[in-house]
């Protein structure tokens, strides 16, 4: 006998979503409100512009949500806005400790760019309406991306920044490729390994009872760790390099389920950080940095995060109230979650990295309630790419990994980073459509459907 089973869904949570996003800008103007209390002992005077800015932005990201993606997922834009909001508060904060006034400090612009960010995820909504259309572009995508990954390296427009070059300068813009380039190498992969994986789940020879794959399917993961390498070595960017590598690891593994190409991916990193550490000054630099930050007469950034995170303790010095300047130069970009725990503590940061999770998460189970593979591919990889770059900036201020240059994805100032990762939003958003929305089997019983899935029970 067979039991069918059905998806079934609970309305399209677009209520939940509206009173979640309520609730996201009313913590960030209690946070802007807290600032100006701590710092000048009064609200400040700009609160209820930033909140009808922000209201305004989130509302009209919700209408187009409603109108276009009416299924998705309903707990993703409200925490992005959180995490946003609470991004702006902190850069004005450091402004203000900095003496800059709103016109020439970095949060003006911040804001601009999350003006641009939310309005390009919302022009992605409307421009991809089925995500699987994404497949027929797989090798252009791929073509662009590593083109976006090399871009630094040229002449005149790639910027030499803190000894990593992976910016680049056109005119009065200055952008970081790496960051739109992850999002379209995710996606080529995603389609790559859905055309693939049966043969890359293929094993091979055993080497001490451990399954190998097959000689002849190894030239994916060698082109990878070659490109990785190629990051590394010429741009001098170990963050970027461990993110492409493992992202593309991350994915091989979740499309195969063979354990082996995380094992042979991992070799084939350490063993690249390694002849990289053995030829280049830049890299032994960093390594210092992570084996002893207090050493005198190099960059004494991660010794002062330390102690900016020790002085915050369990509940930070409250917001306003810290000396995030004086800690770190970088206080808005690569050292902001170090602002944030000086300034709200050991509490806080677990907070912020479970609103983090909370993004993960619901990729994660995107992924799984997709109902074609590509889907399901792109949304994993999606989500993995946020918790892996999370990862490396925690771990690069509290030295459980050499620093690197990757951003905090919606707190660190910068216009590509946003960028980035509100497309991410849009993408999963546009996903999570397509896997919440009911089939026709729901909704109508009297026929059949391909995506019903079947139990046999004996």
């Amino acid at each position: 006998m067979s039991l069918g089973l059905t998806r079934t869904t609970s309305g399209t949570k677009r209520g939940t979503e509206l009173f979640l996003l309520g609730f996201a800008v009313v913590v960030v103007l209690f946070a802007y409100a807290s600032v100006g209390l701590a710092i000048d002992g009064t609200l400040p005077a700009d609160i209820m512009t930033l909140g009808i800015g922000l209201g305004v932005l989130a509302l009209v990201f919700h209408l187009v949500v409603r109108i276009v993606a009416s299924y998705a997922d309903p707990v993703l834009l409200p925490t992005a806005t959180l995490l946003n909001g609470l991004g702006l508060v902190m850069i004005h904060r450091i402004d203000v400790a900095r003496g800059r006034d709103i016109m020439e400090g970095a949060a003006l612009r911040q804001l601009m760019w999350s003006t641009i960010a939310v309005g390009a995820a919302i022009t992605l909504l409307f421009l991809i309406r089925d995500h699987r259309k994404l497949r027929r572009y797989t090798f252009t995508f791929a073509a662009a991306g590593l083109a976006l990954l090399m871009m630094p390296m040229v002449p005149f427009i790639g910027m030499n920044i803190n000894g990593n070059r992976i910016w680049i300068h056109i005119g009065p813009l200055s952008f970081q490729p790496s960051e739109v380039a992850k999002i379209l190498l995710t996606i080529f992969l995603a389609s790559y390994l859905v055309q693939t994986r049966d043969a890359l789940s293929l094993v091979g020879k055993r080497f001490l009872g451990f399954p190998l794959p097959r000689a002849r399917d190894m030239g994916p993961i060698m082109f990878a760790w070659l490109m990785s390498l190629a990051v590394l070595v010429f741009e001098k960017d170990l963050g970027t390099s461990l993110l492409f590598f493992g992202l593309f690891v991350a994915m091989l593994y979740v499309a195969t389920e063979r354990r082996s190409w995380v094992a042979i991916g991992l070799i084939l990193f350490f063993t690249g950080c390694y002849v990289a550490y053995l030829l280049f000054a830049n890299f032994q630099n960093r390594v210092a940095l992570w084996l002893d930050p207090f050493t005198p007469g190099q960059s004494d950034q991660v010794a002062r995060s330390l102690m900016g995170l020790a002085f915050g303790g369990i509940t930070g010095t409250g917001l306003g109230r810290g000396y995030p300047t004086f800690n770190y130069s970088e206080a808005n970009s690569d050292f902001i979650m170090s602002s944030f725990g000086e300034e709200i503590g050991l509490a806080g940061i677990m907070a912020m990295i479970v609103l983090f999770a909370i993004i993960v998460e619901r990729g994660l189970r995107i992924g799984i309630a997709c109902r074609d593979g590509f889907g399901k591919l792109l949304a994993t990889g999606l989500a993995f790419s946020v918790c892996l770059q999370c990862f490396v900036v925690l771990g690069g201020i509290t030295r459980v990994i050499p620093l690197t240059g990757l951003t905090t994805p919606f707190l660190s100032a910068g216009g590509s980073s946003l960028l980035a990762n509100w497309a991410i939003i849009a993408l999963l958003l546009r996903i999570s459509d397509q896997a919440r929305r009911p089939s026709v089997a729901e909704t109508d019983p009297t026929r059949g459907s391909d995506d019903t899935q079947v139990v046999k029970v004996r």
